[in-house]
């Protein structure tokens, strides 16, 4: 019986409708120019994303920099491992003496972690945390008026239109999907983190969630300031996985291959870029004039939420609380 095997033309055509959106999504991550444009209208916008980067960029990263370009040298060379110099054999020949500079060094830098690197680590998270909600919020609201100017107020409408009914039932949703929103990225991250022990394919597999994840937290902001209800965030990112893998491709490849508090100071540097370049993003009118053009119909839905989506039920199923869509249709029901 003979194999019946996909066309070239098939194959071909499936991989330009993935290759296509993977590559809008990588372009819209490095529009820098539109960041500018953001910076530019709104001078809080400007303000707080410049003191992200003296936080992060400067004074953490710089740190860091100093810690392995300057001070590591200098304690390497008052207190050696082995005599450099002739002159100092007489000093350091005992192997002793050696392990006691070695020791010192190490403990050294060990205090230096404790007393800066490790209290500026958790200062920067907790501040950039609050700093990089209220980049997004100007950016959104520059984004907001730009569009404002240039189009009638009826699409101006359709942009903020919100999914959530009004009154108390519109805050009880909004409070059970940051709840059931904060359980799934937080099992997401866990996927992420046993990924990377994986034999032979684990990198490569970390890689490719680490994508996502950050493009789902950079389009968040966005999403939570429209009211975005979350099953329609996490459809439209599972059905668009393409574009968005290539969103975050660059958000990956800055801090991939670089030891972790060297990784975070940069992704704390960099990471506001993101989110604003997410903000001023239409993906989804880009996706669909993009798939209209190549007359494509997409790679369909991968459930990359799966298992934290499981994991996620049963702790609220367990906790006793009931998820977004079901607080939604009890809503409905009262």
């Amino acid at each position: 019986m003979a194999t019946n095997f996909p066309s070239k033309g098939l194959i071909g055509a499936k991989l330009k409708e993935g290759l296509i959106p993977w590559l809008e999504g990588f372009k819209e991550a490095c529009s820098l120019h539109k960041v500018v444009i953001l910076c530019y209208r709104s001078r809080s916008l400007l303000i707080r994303t410049g003191q992200c980067f003296l936080l992060n960029g400067f004074i953490f990263l710089g740190s860091v920099c100093i810690l392995k370009s300057l001070v590591t040298p200098v304690l390497q060379w008052i207190l050696p491992d082995q005599c450099p110099h002739d002159e100092f054999q007489e000093l350091c020949s005992s192997a002793a003496m050696l392990k006691v500079y070695s020791a010192l060094r190490v403990v050294l830098i060990q205090l230096l972690y404790l007393c800066w690197f490790y209290p500026m680590y958790a200062f920067s998270i907790v501040l950039s945390t609050i700093w990089y909600n209220e980049i997004a919020q100007h950016g959104f609201s520059a984004m907001a008026e730009y569009k404002a100017s240039v189009t009638d107020s009826t699409v101006h409408k359709e942009v903020l239109t919100s999914d959530r009914p009004a009154g108390l039932g519109g805050v009880v949703i909004g409070i059970g999907e940051q709840v059931y929103s904060i359980l799934l990225l937080s099992f997401f991250f866990l996927q992420v983190y046993v990924t990377g022990f994986i034999p032979y394919i684990g990198k490569a597999l970390n890689f490719l969630l680490l994508s996502w994840m950050y493009a789902y937290y950079c389009f968040e902001y966005k999403w939570n300031l429209s009211g975005v209800s979350l099953d329609r965030r996490l459809d439209f990112f599972e059905s668009n996985w393409t574009f968005f893998v290539g969103f975050g491709n660059p958000c990956v490849l800055a801090i991939f291959f670089l030891p972790p508090l060297e990784s975070y100071a940069v992704m704390a540097t960099l990471f506001p870029l993101f989110v604003l370049a997410a903000t001023s993003s239409d993906a989804d009118q880009l996706i669909s004039s993009t798939r209209k053009n190549w007359g494509g119909v997409g790679l369909g839905r991968v459930p990359i939420f799966y298992v934290a989506d499981t994991l996620s039920l049963r702790v609220l199923t367990f906790l006793r609380f009931g998820t977004p869509y079901e607080q939604k249709q009890q809503n409905k029901a009262l």
